[in-house]
């Protein structure tokens, strides 16, 4: 059920569009009218989902209706009242609740048999009671003929636009690049039936060049083109109904803002300044470090995003410049200070209260009240202050500044733009396997059993294209060397760290979570896996640093980074997770940890580095401690 429910492409062109809830209903969940559903988190077990009328559920929230643990499936009810809000990256475990009226903030949960009560704001994880308000937006005329008409088109264009033009484009195509084939290579004949071994290849080598680098460059292209011609439809700090002109130009925007493969492409070196100014991102003065990003950034509105100067910021940068309500939406201005550094996985919001030298940890809520914080530290969810830097961290400034950060930089950008080649190369043959392979389906097969031998066929590729990237990354991380506990961005051994990020495929094994075989796949690239491990989603960033016990129970989202880089500093550890150990979903754990045999990390934890989880103890919270 799950596998067949995620893995339809369909459901994502509905998720936040009336047609999305209406698709929940025909799984069996309880949807009430009026509701906008953001989140990219499918849940599985439908039947035990209820949301009331006029609730908002913000981006990769997650709601599933189900966990692992111990062991064991466990399934359990996600109610939420009437105009309910829920913020961005929460997390909903089973037996959860929420009244009408009720908030829950960005990066923020509730564990199981946690309730909000009627009318009341929570945020944090585990989720208490708060004062902050993250519903400030005025309601607008947004009635039923809007969201039907709005639905109408969103299928229709799905099955009269999209779709024909997809398929119609992709046959275009490919008859143009046979037609090419066969006027430059003698004896490569095309059409149905035709083809030879030969030509097969020939064929699919040219198409798969054409497709994939083609799709890049025109990607690339309306990446920075089409914003720009959209962006004066939309006027900051004003209210619009939803499922309107000005709804559907904002959702364009933010979804050429939110393209993965380019953050993949371009992050971790100096080109991704480039890249999110082309976006139309506001980053100058830039100071380059050749690390100002991660791969992961992700804006709403690229032309309302502004960072400071001389900040550096982690994996996993999420800026909500929108607002939403139930009825209405608006896009504001989201400014991060100069000298700023920002862990893995923060959300933020327009108004964020942080300035000039802030650390935000891993997982740390951006606070949206209170006095503006600045030149200190903030930890957790919700926040506290911690200092703004340790003393360890400043060993490697004198490689920041003068002669040395030029030479420096001019290295690591050489080394880079060979990491980018790499990148393109491998994922590139990795298509060239799938157009073979579906290419071979359609020439080769004839007769009783055609149909069958092409779905087979079909059904291989994925797993081919997964198993090919496993063993790609498999193989860079014996080329590298051991990634060094503690070293500057400058040192060659943190180069080869960040090509091996680069490498991994970890969209392609989405398809086999929850299988027997998605451990297998990891132990290709590396990673050191017990029996018996149920492993819903996991993201592992260093694979020869992380071991598993037997049994180990790893949930949706959930993500093991054995490695930190803060302030231009790189650092690393080993962590072990022992035997029968259970990690929540969207649970973070760092390097240096270690979680003895049968513990617990419960849903959207962040586990620090160097703890330790004594064996049989159930840890929980942002930061995680006992509970």
């Amino acid at each position: 059920m799950k596998t067949l429910i995620r893995s339809n492409p369909g459901v994502y062109l509905f998720v936040g569009t009336p047609l999305y809830p209406l698709y929940l209903r025909a799984l069996g969940a309880k949807v009430g009218p009026g509701t906008v559903i953001l989140s990219g988190q499918i849940p599985v077990c439908t039947d035990l989902l209820t949301i009331g009328a006029g609730t908002v559920i913000r981006r990769e929230s997650s709601f599933h209706c189900y966990r692992a643990q111990a062991g064991r499936i466990e399934i359990g009810t996600v109610t939420l009242g009437r105009d309910v809000f829920v913020g961005e990256m929460a997390v909903l475990d089973i037996d959860t609740s929420m009244g009408d009226g009720a908030q829950l903030g960005h990066t923020s949960s509730l564990h199981r048999g946690q309730s909000v009560p009627v009318g009341e704001r929570w945020h944090g994880s585990p989720a208490r009671r708060t004062d902050t308000s993250y519903v400030r937006i005025a309601p607008a005329r947004c009635g039923r003929l809007r969201r039907a008409t709005s639905a109408a088109l969103t299928l229709i264009g799905t099955l009269f636009l999209y779709a024909p033009l997809l398929e119609a484009g992709l046959g275009l195509l490919f008859l143009g690049v046979s037609s090419l084939v066969e006027v430059l290579v003698p004896g490569v004949k095309s059409g149905a039936g035709a083809l030879t071994v030969r030509g097969l290849a020939i064929v699919a080598l040219a198409f798969s060049v054409v497709l994939f680098f083609g799709a890049t460059l025109l990607g690339l292209l309306a990446a920075g083109t089409v914003p720009r011609v959209l962006r004066v439809f939309i006027k900051p700090d004003t209210v619009y109904p939803l499922y309107g002109f000005h709804h559907a130009v904002h959702r364009v925007i933010a979804g050429l803002g939110r393209q993965r493969f380019f953050g993949v492409l371009f992050g971790d070196s100096s080109y991704i300044v480039n890249y999110l100014q082309w976006l139309g991102c506001r980053l100058s003065p830039v100071v380059q470090t050749g690390s100002n990003f991660g791969c992961e950034v992700a804006t709403s509105n690229p032309f309302l995003t502004s960072i400071g100067s001389g900040t550096m910021i982690a994996d996993g940068l999420n800026v909500i410049n929108d607002e939403v309500s139930s009825t209405s939406f608006r896009v504001s201005r989201a400014a991060i200070g100069p000298r700023n550094f920002l862990g893995n996985y923060v959300n933020y919001p327009a108004g964020g209260r942080t300035a000039e030298n802030c650390l935000l940890a891993i997982k740390a809520m951006v606070p949206l009240d209170g006095k503006v914080r600045e030149g200190v530290g903030l930890l957790g969810s919700p926040p506290i202050e911690i200092p703004r830097s340790v003393e360890r961290d400043s060993r490697y400034d004198h490689l920041r500044t003068g002669e040395a950060l030029a030479r420096g930089l001019a290295a690591k950008n050489r080394f880079n733009l060979r990491t980018i080649g790499i990148f393109l190369l491998t994922r590139w043959l990795g298509v060239f396997l799938v157009v073979l392979i579906d290419l071979a389906a359609i020439e080769f097969f004839e007769g009783m059993f055609a149909n069958a031998a092409m779905a087979l066929l079909f059904a291989l590729s994925p797993v081919v294209a997964a198993v090919y990237y496993a063993i790609v990354e498999g193989c860079f991380e014996k080329l590298s060397p051991p990634p060094p506990s503690i070293c500057s961005i400058y040192d060659s051994r943190f180069w080869w760290v960040e090509r091996v990020w680069k490498l991994h495929p970890i969209n392609f094994f989405h398809l086999f979570d929850g299988t027997p075989f998605l451990p297998l796949l990891w132990r290709l690239i590396g990673v050191r896996m017990g029996k018996r491990v149920f492993d819903d989603g996991v993201y592992i960033s260093e694979p020869t640093l992380t071991t598993f016990g037997d049994e180990c129970v790893l949930n949706h989202q959930s993500l093991i980074q054995c490695e930190s880089q803060e302030d231009g500093t790189f650092k690393s550890g080993r962590t072990e997770i022992g035997a029968g150990c259970t990690i929540g979903v969207g649970a973070f754990v760092h390097y240096g940890v270690t979680m003895g045999d049968g513990s617990v990390l419960a849903a959207d934890s962040f586990l620090m580095k160097g703890e330790y989880v004594p064996p049989h103890a159930w840890w929980g919270g942002n930061p995680a401690r006992e509970m």
